[in-house]
């Protein structure tokens, strides 16, 4: 498959996505948001596919939102519409097979936003991330407001979505927006491990897990327990 704005590989039953525009620190802008789009369907119907890292070419993941062209639709009302006739986030969200990101550099914006969306996520030492929209006049668009909470608790969201102050990857960890942190070197090599670890598993109980989790996280205990025992007596499908 061939982009303008992100590579895609396949290593194995891995699929490596780079995000590809190093000149701009791999600035997130329309084109890169279809091509994402486009590449998550792929995945959710390659049904070899057992993993999928999102990484970013040059010296950044991603430096956020290319300001030339978010932020200046017509209308909210544009802005909306153009956003859900192609949702790329949902898309990613509903993908049956563990997401990892390989951050390094900066990941700002909504590139904090997609490696959210990731099931683990792999840092480099001295990555910087931050939340800037709230200063720039906007409310995060890309789920920030919704997973950050999840991920890390409602005052450390609120903190660092109204201050915008930017955290580094150890502190990151601390915070468990990052999964765990490697020296630079070690990230692409670590990646791999993990992707190919995942890839080991059984498609189908990887599925239960990942299933069980995301859903149950937001149902009372005793419901999300039944829905443990269904996935774990044969109700999960790939």
């Amino acid at each position: 498959m061939t982009f303008e704005t992100i590579a895609f590989e396949k290593r194995g039953a891995a699929a490596w996505v780079t995000l590809n525009r190093p000149d701009v620190l791999n600035a997130f802008n329309v084109r890169m948001r279809d091509e994402l789009y486009e590449v998550c369907g792929a995945v959710r119907d390659d049904d070899e596919i057992r993993a999928v890292v999102f990484r970013g070419a040059g010296r950044a993941f991603c430096a956020g939102a290319d300001l030339t062209e978010f932020g200046t639709a017509p209308s909210p009302t544009a802005a909306r519409r153009i956003r859900f006739a192609r949702d790329l986030w949902e898309r990613l969200a509903a993908l049956r097979v563990p997401r990892i990101a390989a951050l390094h550099g900066f990941v700002v914006g909504s590139g904090v936003e997609l490696a959210l969306l990731c099931d683990l996520r792999i840092a480099a030492e001295g990555t910087t991330f931050r939340l800037p929209e709230a200063h720039l006049g906007m409310i995060p668009a890309a789920g920030a407001t919704q997973t950050l909470p999840r991920v890390a608790g409602v005052g450390v969201a609120l903190s660092l979505i109204l201050t915008g102050r930017a955290v580094e990857a150890d502190e990151a960890a601390r915070l468990r927006i990052v999964t765990w942190v490697v020296p630079p070197e070690r990230l692409e090599d670590e990646t791999t491990e993990v992707a190919d670890s995942l890839c080991r598993l059984d498609p189908r109980v990887v599925a239960g897990v990942l299933r069980a989790v995301h859903e149950g996280v937001d149902l009372p205990l005793a419901q999300g327990l039944q829905l443990e025992a269904r996935l774990a007596a044969g109700g999960a499908e790939r």
